[in-house]
């Protein structure tokens, strides 16, 4: 267990994974690509919450915005406050840093109106924002497909010994499949989340600490019991737009619920 600080590490030969090898693997692994868009719009969600300082649902009914720190620049009586440092000399919290870095960079005005737009109509707003989010979810999720789909390409290329080359990753952007999203998180997602939230925080009130049983039951109602639910409708809704018949979309449920029940959780 022991080595000598100057004796060279052993050098081992990793033997090469075949290429038709790791075109089985991507064949054989389950589609959790069909769970990009979803995935990314929880990314940016949940970004969305962090730049706002705020650690709660992205879909439940904003609070009041607090006291805004430029608040302290307009002061004449008070030196300017630096993005990390307030004018009393204590340390900002991250909440405190977070919105100041986005007064620096020009945002805070914008992001105020939206908060404000959020509060005097919650439901369109939300609805507006997820059809965006989701919509921009899924030209994402295209890209990595087609950044995968151009990897197979490549893979197949080098196996075969004559390739005829055109076509990479066949096609560009699905507008169709782009404006479903776009329509489902419109019409759907930001609706069902809205009221789901307002009733889950209606039988649970939210706890000041996050950190309690009542976020841990609410979570575990969250993940185990709408989730499952949810998803559900999710394959439904976007299977009759697309044009399946129940029977079609029964088999997709069939075939891939479980590994998308694993890559939401």
């Amino acid at each position: 267990f022991l080595r000598h600080p100057c004796a060279q590490p052993e050098a081992t030969e990793i033997a090469p994974l075949p290429l038709q090898s790791l075109s089985n693997i991507r064949k054989a692994s389950p589609p959790i690509y069909r769970m990009y868009p979803i995935m990314i719009a929880r990314l940016l969600a949940v970004a969305a919450c962090l730049l706002s300082g705020r650690t709660a649902n992205a879909f439940v009914s904003p609070q009041p915005v607090g006291r805004r720190i430029c608040a302290a620049n307009n002061n004449p009586h008070l030196p300017p406050t630096t993005p990390h440092i307030s004018s009393a000399g204590k340390p900002l919290s991250r909440s405190q840093q977070s919105e100041t870095i986005l007064n620096l960079a020009g945002f805070e005005e914008a992001w105020s109106s939206y908060l404000t737009a959020l509060e005097a109509d919650p439901l369109l707003v939300k609805s507006i924002t997820a059809g965006v989010i989701l919509g921009a979810a899924d030209l994402s999720g295209q890209a990595i497909q087609q950044a995968i789909a151009s990897n197979d390409d490549d893979d197949n290329a080098a196996s075969a010994t004559s390739s005829s080359g055109g076509g990479g990753s066949g096609g560009g952007v699905d507008i169709a499949r782009f404006a479903r999203f776009a329509f489902f998180g419109f019409i759907l997602q930001a609706p069902w989340n809205h009221f789901y939230y307002l009733m889950l925080d209606g039988a649970l009130p939210p706890t000041e600490d996050p950190f309690t049983a009542t976020t841990g039951i609410k979570v575990v109602i969250d993940q185990f019991v709408q989730a499952p639910i949810f998803t559900v409708i999710i394959f439904a809704f976007l299977g009759f737009l697309e044009g399946k018949t129940f029977d079609e979309i029964k088999r997709q449920l069939d075939d891939d619920y479980v590994d998308t029940m694993f890559a939401n959780w």
